[in-house]
C-alpha cells in the first residue's frame, strides 16, 4: 500500500512499462529498415524476383512495427511533460531540442517516405522506389542517433552547468558529443541490426523447418547470416567499450553490475563474479562463484587494474542504485545473448561453407534450424537487459550526478498516476495480443509470389519460368512513366 501512495515510485514504473514496450517495436524497424535496402538493391541489381517478394514480404513486418512504434513512442515522450515536469523544465534547453530534433529529423523523413516504399512498387520509378527506402531507414536510424544522443547526455552531461536549478549549455556540440555519446549509438545501432537479423533469420528457419519454399527463405537466411558476420563480433567488442567507460564514468552503476560491495584498489587484480546472490540489505552477496583475477582482463585486457574498482560500500545507500540483483543478472543476460548470436553465426557459417546450406540440403539442418527460431525473440531481451542496465544503474539520479529522480518528478496526486499506469497496462496488453495475432498471420500467409512484377527501365520481366523465379526479356522497352 505504501508503494500506491508514492507518487515517484509510481511514475518511475510507469515510465519503465512505457519504455520497455515502446522499445519492443523500433528495434525491428530500424534494422529491417537496412535490411530491405539490401533486398532491394539486389533485386534492381540481379532483376531475380526472389528479392523482390522479399521486399515485399518483410516490409509487412515493417509497416506493423511501424504502427505500434508511432503509438507508443508519443505517450512515453508526452510523460517528460506530464510526470517528469520539473526535470524537463531544468534541462529542456537542451533535452527538448535533441527530443525535437528526433521527431522532425527522423520521424517526419521516414513516415513522409513510407507511403511510396509501400505502395508505390508500380507507380514511381525504379529508382526513385528504392532511394524512398534509404530514406525510410535513414529515418529510422536517425531516431536511434537522437534518442540515444540524449539518454547519453543524461549518463554523461557536458557542454554547460547546473545554474539555479536549470542547465545552460554553453556548448551544444559539447553537449552532443559527450563522453557516452559515440559508443552508445554504435551500441544500439548494432542491437537493433543483430536483433532484426536473428528476427528475419528465426523466421527463415520455421519456414525451412515446415518445407515451406525452403529455396526462397534459405536466400533471406543466408543474407542475415552475411550480415550477422559481422555485426555480431562488432557488438560484442563495442559493448566492451562501452563497459571501459562505464568504469571510467559511472563507478557505482559498474559496482552494481558486478555485485561488488568493497573496493578493489589500482595495481591489484579484481575477480570476476560469475554468478552470485546480491544482498541489499547487508550490503554483500550471500553467495557467489567467482573467476579469480579476471575483471582486470575484462577491463583493461591485464590482470592489475590502473585505477581502483569502487565498492557499492563507497556509498551512501541514498547515493547508490539498489535492485542489485536486476542490474546484475540483466546485465549478464545481455552478454550471454550477445555470445550465443556469435556462437550460432559460427556454427551456420561453418554449415554453410559445408555446402549444407543449399536449397537441397538446408531442409535437413533440423538442429540448426531450431537454434535459429530460439534465437529470434532473444534479441528483444538483449535490448531490453541493457536499457535495464543502463538506466536503473543511473539511479538515483535522472541527470546523472546533478538532478535527482526524486526532484525530477512532478508533483502529481498518486491516485492519478496510478489510474494511468493501469490504463497504459491495459491498452498496451491489447496492442501486444493484437501484434502477436496480426504477426502470426503475416507468417501462417507467406509470402505472395504471385504479385505481378514492376516492370523495370531496362528491361521487360517475362513469365516466371518457376515459382518465385523469372528470367528477364532481353528486349529494351521505354520507361514506365
Amino acid at each position: 500500500m505504501e508503494l500506491l501512495s508514492n507518487t515517484v515510485a509510481l511514475s518511475r514504473m510507469q515510465f519503465a512499462l512505457t519504455a520497455i514496450f515502446h522499445m519492443l517495436w523500433p528495434v525491428l524497424t530500424t534494422g529491417m529498415g537496412i535490411y530491405l535496402v539490401i533486398v532491394e538493391g539486389l533485386w534492381l541489381k540481379t532483376r531475380n524476383a526472389d528479392y523482390y517478394y522479399h521486399a515485399r514480404f518483410w516490409s509487412k513486418f515493417y509497416v506493423l512495427n511501424f504502427g505500434i512504434g508511432v503509438a507508443t513512442g508519443i505517450p512515453m515522450e508526452f510523460q517528460f511533460g506530464t510526470n517528469w515536469a520539473p526535470f524537463s523544465e531544468a534541462v529542456g534547453n537542451f533535452f527538448g531540442s535533441v527530443i525535437g530534433f528526433e521527431a522532425s529529423w527522423a520521424f517526419m523523413l521516414e513516415a513522409a517516405f513510407l507511403g511510396i516504399m509501400l505502395f508505390g512498387w508500380e507507380r514511381v520509378n525504379p529508382i526513385v522506389h528504392l532511394l524512398s527506402t534509404i530514406l525510410v531507414a535513414v529515418g529510422a536510424n536517425l531516431s536511434t542517433l537522437w534518442i540515444l544522443t540524449a539518454n547519453s547526455w543524461m549518463q554523461t552531461p557536458a557542454g554547460g552547468e547546473m545554474v539555479d536549478g536549470k542547465f545552460i549549455v554553453h556548448d551544444y556540440f559539447q553537449a552532443i558529443l559527450n563522453p557516452f555519446m559515440v559508443n552508445s549509438v554504435l551500441h544500439m545501432f548494432f542491437a537493433t541490426l543483430e536483433t532484426s537479423l536473428f528476427v528475419i533469420g528465426g523466421i527463415s528457419a520455421w519456414y525451412i523447418l515446415k518445407n515451406r519454399q525452403s529455396a526462397f527463405f534459405s536466400k533471406s537466411l543466408k543474407i542475415v547470416l552475411a550480415a550477422a558476420i559481422a555485426v555480431a563480433p562488432l557488438q560484442i567488442y563495442i559493448g566492451h567499450l562501452s563497459g571501459e567507460q562505464v568504469y571510467h564514468y559511472q563507478p557505482s552503476k559498474l559496482a552494481a553490475m558486478e555485485a561488488q560491495w568493497q573496493t578493489t584498489p589500482a595495481g591489484q587484480p579484481a575477480d570476476w563474479s560469475l554468478i552470485a546472490l546480491p544482498n541489499d540489505k547487508a550490503e554483500r552477496n550471500d553467495w557467489e562463484i567467482t573467476v579469480p583475477n579476471a575483471l582486470g582482463y575484462i577491463l583493461e585486457f591485464k590482470k592489475n587494474l590502473s585505477e581502483p574498482v569502487r565498492g557499492l560500500s563507497e556509498w551512501k545507500p541514498e547515493d547508490r542504485p539498489h535492485l542489485v540483483g536486476l542490474i546484475y543478472y540483466a546485465f549478464r543476460t545481455m552478454i550471454a545473448i550477445g555470445f550465443f548470436f556469435a556462437g550460432l553465426m559460427l556454427l551456420s557459417t561453418v554449415q554453410w561453407l559445408r555446402g549444407k546450406l543449399s536449397p537441397e540440403n538446408i531442409s535437413q539442418q533440423r538442429w540448426l534450424m531450431l537454434g535459429w527460431i530460439f534465437a529470434a525473440p532473444l534479441g528483444y531481451i538483449a535490448v531490453e537487459s541493457g536499457w535495464i542496465v543502463r538506466c536503473v544503474g543511473r539511479q538515483p539520479w535522472t541527470l546523472y550526478n546533478q538532478i535527482r529522480t526524486v526532484d525530477a518528478a512532478s508533483h502529481l496526486p498518486a491516485s492519478n498516476v496510478l489510474v494511468s499506469l493501469i490504463s497504459f497496462a491495459t491498452v498496451y496488453t491489447m496492442l501486444f495480443i493484437a501484434a502477436l495475432y496480426f504477426g502470426s498471420r503475416i507468417i501462417r500467409r507467406g509470402p505472395n509470389l504471385e504479385l505481378p512484377l514492376p516492370e523495370l527501365e531496362i528491361t521487360k520481366p517475362a513469365v516466371d519460368t518457376k515459382p518465385g523465379r523469372f528470367v528477364p526479356d532481353e528486349r529494351p522497352v521505354e520507361a514506365e512513366q
